[in-house]
């Protein structure tokens, strides 16, 4: 995987989850209410599982890439929600 910058994010896979979470509605509603948590992405992607169990988007976004891939940046992913 090309870990370079990608649209200011450290990777795609970071932009694109991003991406999901900033232009979902129900995805940024469900991420806002963990703003102010202490790991706000976590959070996120635990009630996402449980909320969703049985659907694709609790494993992956619809661009399949998966909210636990190990190439994220969970600080910037943090950062993001926690400004919502």
């Amino acid at each position: 995987m090309n870990m370079a910058k990608y649209n200011g994010w450290t990777n795609y896979d970071t932009w694109n989850v991003a991406l999901w979470i900033g232009n979902d509605e129900g995805l940024y509603s469900m991420a806002r209410t963990y703003r102010h948590n202490s790991h706000p992405y976590q959070a996120f992607i635990e009630c996402l599982k449980e909320c969703s169990e049985g659907s694709p988007i609790a494993y992956e976004t619809p661009d399949h890439v998966s909210w636990t891939d190990s190439s994220l940046d969970i600080a910037e992913l943090d950062a993001m929600i926690g400004e919502l």
